[in-house]
């Protein structure tokens, strides 16, 4: 009889002690929707202050800037399909377009941004005023 209230006693201490460890009893790690990471395309570095839209059915539902080490993440985005619009001054505009987002379910995409060509405009034919 000793015994096994001696068991009894311990199995729910046990499962106390458990419970107290994870707080609610509920996953406290939070888990993002969509994340990756910005890079240069030639150097490979990453690119911090990239400016990240999701749109949804053409919808702004978020908009985030990547973070010193071209971190970003999405969270709480609703099931669905998304574009998702990369901009950064001096590179050009990236568009992913149907990406599926799903309920528990982390995804991940990596971009590779191209810098902008510098354009040199050689006057024309037309550039100068025609004398009268």
């Amino acid at each position: 009889m000793k015994m096994k209230l001696l068991l009894s006693g311990f199995a729910i201490g046990a499962s106390l002690f458990a419970n107290a460890n994870n707080g609610n009893g509920e996953d406290n790690t939070r888990k993002s929707d969509m994340m990756g990471c910005v890079f240069h395309n030639e150097t490979k570095k990453p690119l911090k202050d990239v400016c990240i839209t999701a749109y949804m059915a053409s919808k702004k539902e978020q908009v985030i800037t990547t973070n010193e080490n071209g971190d970003y993440s999405f969270e709480d985005l609703k099931p669905g399909v998304y574009k998702f619009v990369f901009q950064k001054d001096g590179y050009k505009k990236v568009i992913k377009d149907r990406v599926f987002i799903k309920t528990d379910d982390g995804f991940q995409m990596n971009i590779e941004m191209f810098e902008t060509e510098d354009f040199n405009f050689m006057p024309g034919a037309f550039s100068f005023p025609m004398p009268q």
